[in-house]
This record gives structure tokens, sequence and C-alpha cells, in this order.
């Protein structure tokens, strides 16, 4: 349970939040057209004479989009319902060519699901969470008003009018900002990890609604409002925070909370009202008439379901069961291609912990800084394990490690080539770290009484003067061994 509540004049105040996630089909075509999908095209150059809704135009379901959002609800361990229907959803809008959009209210695709979050106790979330999903349908987006063409006109772009959506509707079990931007982070990554979405808010390809209402605890539920395409996890949860302490003030001051539609304007950092918020029997939903009804058989059943890939979960148990740290496991599973380049480097021959450990450090670090990803890094996993391979078997140090690392970085060269090529490979020889060590010890007569007299901490002042004497060749279990030795 989350200890989130808004302090008010009357006490606390507990939010209940429901997200609204409508997220691009991977598809190269529109849902019921051949048009185009690709982003950032030419205005108007995607568009089919079905999308601009042409007299006598058909439309036909995409085999692609359907078999995308089952493969998505079945991520999700939801029903999927083998019959399900498309309904017309009817209001005017001028990006909405056909007055009508195609949507399914009665009968979605995707029945009941849930999604876990993981606990965190830093954001408040005590405990790992099942937030249950509603139902997820198919339907198609409709095209954008564009204000800043001319001073006293707008223009209308059909390029997305037709494009493919899920519309995942989750249940109102939410009740922190928290709560919610780990659920869209974890929804996010299944349909990554699926392929079925590709997850750029930025872009517009993935955006929620957000439902807020504010009660007190063990209260009815009060009225919520809905704040329309909201593009971030970050605004997410700002619009959540904002919103509900504005429905409180709102109530403590004598004032009522009103159903409706809401937009997020991020430079003020605050939501303002769009228009009352209709409700289902107002947009006159029936069954479209140019649509059969879907159905499903088994053997589709089947193909997308052993389509689907090891899932977050999944991997996340197999690297705890490999002995991965939890946080690793975590960071390491929350975007696919970390988790395919991961397991590229474990399929190499890099060992589990050590790898783990080298990548959310050393690997994210310097991708970090030169500000790539890891889709583009310029160390390949073979390389990679190659290198931490070299530290495994004693060939060379982790300080030397660091040093060839850097140099693979710039290079893109193998780690065994540059240890070869500059003559990096650690020594054991015994009798030339002895020789170094009688020679610091000799510098350092006064340190050595020190030490002797009981200032232990001063052993580290003695292995790093003699791995700097043998400039970090030195193998340092050697090192440690032969200074105890030497210092009695």
């Amino acid at each position: 349970m989350s200890d989130y509540r808004i302090k008010g004049e009357t006490g606390e105040w507990e939010v209940v939040i429901g997200l609204e996630v409508h997220a691009q089909v991977t598809s190269n075509a529109k849902l019921f057209s051949g048009a185009a999908t690709a982003f950032g095209a030419e205005p108007n150059t995607q568009v089919s004479l079905i999308d601009a809704a042409m007299p006598g135009m058909l439309p036909v379901p995409n085999r692609e989009c359907i078999r995308q959002a089952v493969r998505t609800g079945m991520a999700i361990e939801a029903q999927i319902n083998k019959w399900s229907r498309f309904d017309r959803k009817n209001y005017f809008y001028a990006d909405l060519p056909q007055g009508y959009q195609i949507s399914q209210l009665y009968h979605p695709l995707v029945g009941e699901g849930s999604l876990t979050i993981a606990a965190d106790e830093k954001a408040g979330i005590p405990g790992d969470k099942v937030i249950g999903i509603e139902r997820i349908h198919v339907e198609q987006d409709a095209g954008k008003l564009m204000h800043d063409q001319h001073p006293t006109m707008s223009y209308v772009d059909l390029n997305r009018s037709g494009v493919a959506l899920m519309e995942i509707v989750s249940r109102p079990d939410m009740r922190s900002p928290a709560e919610a931007g780990a659920y869209v982070r974890k929804l996010r990554s299944i349909l990554r990890y699926v392929g079925s979405c590709d997850g750029n808010m930025e872009e517009g390809s993935m955006r929620a609604d957000v439902n807020v209402s504010v009660r007190k605890p063990g209260d009815e539920f009060g009225t919520r409002t809905e704040t329309k395409n909201v593009n971030s996890v970050r605004f997410v949860m700002a619009v959540i925070e904002g919103e509900a302490k504005r429905q409180v003030e709102l109530i403590e001051s004598g004032g009522t909370v009103v159903q409706e539609t809401r937009l997020y304007d991020p430079d003020r950092n605050e939501t303002r009202s769009m228009r009352s918020k209709e409700d289902a029997h107002d947009y006159r939903y029936f069954p479209d008439p140019d649509l059969l009804p879907l159905e499903l058989d088994d053997a589709f059943l089947a193909e997308c379901r052993e389509s689907l890939p090891e899932l977050p979960d999944a991997k996340r148990a197999r690297y705890l069961a490999a002995g991965i740290s939890p946080y690793n496991a975590d960071v390491l599973t929350a975007e696919v291609e970390a988790a395919r380049w991961f397991d590229t480097l474990l399929d190499a021959g890099a060992k589990p912990v050590a790898a783990a450990n080298w990548v959310t450090s050393e690997l994210f670090g310097a991708l970090n800084r030169m500000g790539r990803d890891i889709s583009d890094s310029p160390v390949s996993p073979e390389h990679a394990a190659e290198l931490l391979g070299l530290v495994a078997d004693g060939t060379i140090s982790g300080t030397i490690a660091k040093a060839v690392f850097e140099k693979m970085l710039e290079s893109g060269d193998a780690a065994g080539l540059i240890v070869e090529r500059d003559g990096l490979k650690q020594t054991s020889d015994t009798g030339a770290i002895e020789a170094e060590i009688a020679k610091i010890l000799t510098a350092n007569a006064d340190k050595v009484e020190q030490y002797k007299g009981g200032k232990e901490a001063l052993f580290g002042f003695f292995v790093g003067q003699t791995m700097k004497a043998m400039q970090g060749k030195a193998n340092p279990q050697v090192v440690n061994e032969l200074l105890k030795k030497a210092l009695g």
C-alpha cells in the first residue's frame, strides 16, 4: 500500500489513478489501409483514399496490427478474445475526416490482464504491486491539426489518420505518481520487448490519458478528470501531483470537481480545462457495418504465443538465479537493447556477476559520458567478453583493464590485440616484484616502522607504491602475498 497522501486543511486525501495508454502498433501500414506509417514524413504524403474517407472506400483489417495486439495481450497474461468486433465512435472534429473513429467498445480484442510493478522504497512503493489491466482494444488514430502555419487558419495533416493504436486501459489501482510512473515504464518495457510498439513517447507513438480523482481514505471513488495525450513518464507524474492538489484545494474551498477532459501545459506545469467529459452514450457507438467481426483460430493464437521473446520478469528471474544483484538485474532488464547486449555478452562466455557489475558501472558510465546508447556502443559484446576473460584468467589486472577499455572505446580494437601491442600483460614474476618491494621498503623505512607499530592501514600505501613501480602490471594477489612476507 502506497503511503502517498495529499495533505489538506481537512486532513489527508488519497489519490486514485487510472491510465489509458495509447500505443502505436509497429506496422509498415495503417490499420485499414496500405498507407505508410513512417514518422516525420511531409504533411499529407501518407494518406490513402480510405484514410481521407473518400466515398465508397471500404476498410480491410491489417493482419499484422491484430497479431501485434494479440501478442501484447499474451505478454500481460490477458484473456484473448477469439471473437471481437469493431464499433464506430461518432464525433465531429476537423482531423477526423470520416466523422467517426473505428474502435472497439463492446467486444475488445483483449480482455483482462495485469502487470506487476517492482518495489521501490525510495519512491514510496514498499512492495511489488499488481496493477489490473481492464482491456486492450485496437482503434485507428485521428489526424493532426497544425495551428502554427498561418496567423488566422489551422491546417490538417492526415498522415496519422488511420494509424493503428492499442488502447491499454488500466484499472484505477494506482495510488501515487511513483506507482503510475513505474507502471508506464514497465508497460513501455514490455511493449518494446514484444516489438509491438517502439515506445517513443517524444514522437507520440506512446502517450497516456491520465485519470485522477481524490477521496478520503476508505471513501467511495470521487469524480475523476482525464488529462489527455501526456507524452512522458515525468509529465504523467507531474499531472497526477498537480491535478490531485488542485482537486483537494477545490473541494476544501467548497467547490465541486467536474468530470471533464483537461490538457497539460508542461511550460507552466499545470492542467487546464478543455471540455466536459463525454460518456460512452454521447458518442452513439454502434457496430461498424463495413467490417466483419474478427474471428481468431487456434493456429493463429499458437503462432502469436510462440513468437513471444523472453519477457522482462522472466529475464530478471534468470539473472537473479545466476547470482546477479537485484539492482543490476533491474538495470539490465529495463531496456530491451541493454538486455539483448548483455545476453550476447554472456553467450560469448563472460561470467554473469562480473559481467553485470562491469556493464552497469564501466560500460554504462562510458556510454553516458559519450552520449551514446548501448545499441551504438563502440565496444561489441564479444570484445567485452574477451576483456573480462583477460581479467578473470590473470592476464591483466583490473586497473590495466580500465586502461585497455578506454583504448577499446577510442579505436574499436579487440582487448587481446591492445594488450599484446602495448605490452600490458600482468606479471607474476616474484623476483621482479620482490626487487621493487625491497626498494620501496628501504625508501620508506619510517612508514615500515609505523606499520610494524600497529598502523596497519599503511599496507595499502605499500601495495599502491609497488603497483606504481611495476606500472600496474604486477599481479595484485602476488604483490599482497610478497608484501606480507616482507613486512613480517
